[in-house]
């Protein structure tokens, strides 16, 4: 909820007392399991400003959109994601929209705890993150995996309002995200975007949206195997208004990155990349959302 101010007669010796705003601290339980030859949402929990849809599909997995009330995070936000996908399972969970982060001079943040049962998947697929002027966000992304589970992981993440201005204008960025199986780690990368090491217009350049997708585990073989062929092969030309990149992590995992000069062609990039999804899951889910 927006800072309020508390009305009251002030001389001026006294100035207006303002009324902390209030910290929402949301928080989601989730968990999948396989029904016959369907996956079905067994827990669907949400404390507000958190929000669950679970919408009907024609395959077999089941899917969950996110949101906020709001229509994005505001100073003092604290939400909590907590996932199971059980054996043979398939989920996937995006968002209803990009996730807004604005002015926080204390901070928001969001973390993601998620278990990945033998023979499951789990697709989280969220819209980009966009902060504005002055946000200050934090999020964290720990996935567990089980022998045979399979990931598919994207996060996207752009300048903010760069039509008004606000390009790059936020005042901290911090994103870590932890993939293990059996106690290895496959990925443990952080991200850190803050104005004190340098103006952040001028670091990013022309590019105006960042984004890494994660390909792990056996149900991905093929559409790992086409994307390291296509991905690798792309030519890096001066001045592009994409740069991507990939990077094998072991034999059964992939990382790829991209920087482009506008969100769209981020978004568009990322789901060209992920193109084989409809076909894995049984209906396309950019374009159903329910």
């Amino acid at each position: 909820m927006r800072q309020a101010r508390v009305p009251m007669i002030a001389s001026e010796h006294t100035p207006p007392l303002e009324v902390p705003r209030i910290r929402r601290a949301g928080s989601a339980r989730l968990a999948f399991e396989r029904v016959g030859n369907r996956t079905v949402v067994r827990t669907a929990l949400a404390h507000s400003p958190l929000r669950l849809l679970t919408p009907r599909n024609h395959g077999h997995a089941a899917w969950v959109y996110t949101s906020s009330l709001g229509g994005g995070l505001v100073d003092g936000d604290h939400l909590t994601v907590d996932l199971d996908v059980a054996e043979g399972a398939a989920a996937l969970v995006s968002s209803q929209g990009s996730t807004r982060v604005y002015r926080s001079p204390r901070g928001c943040r969001s973390e993601l705890s998620a278990r990945v049962a033998p023979g499951a998947l789990l697709a989280w697929v969220p819209d980009p993150t966009m902060c504005f002027t002055g946000a200050r966000y934090t999020q964290s992304q720990d996935i567990q995996l089980a022998p045979g589970a399979s990931l598919i992981l994207m996060e996207l993440l752009t300048a903010g309002r760069s039509a008004a201005g606000e390009r790059w204008a936020f005042t901290h960025y911090t994103s870590s995200l932890r993939v293990h199986r059996e106690g290895r780690a496959l990925i443990d990368e952080r991200w850190l975007l803050d104005p004190a090491h340098g103006v952040l217009p001028e670091r990013l350049g022309r590019f105006d949206a960042l984004g890494t997708v994660v390909l792990v585990g056996p149900a991905l073989d093929s559409a790992r195997e086409a994307l390291a062929a296509h991905v690798g092969s792309l030519p890096v030309k001066p001045r592009s208004g994409l740069v991507c990149s990939v990077s094998p992590l072991g034999p059964d995992a992939l990382v790829l990155r991209a920087a482009a000069t506008s969100a769209e062609a981020l978004v568009r990039t990322s789901r060209e990349w992920l193109s084989f999804l409809p076909s894995l899951l049984g209906d396309d889910p950019w374009v159903r959302r329910g």
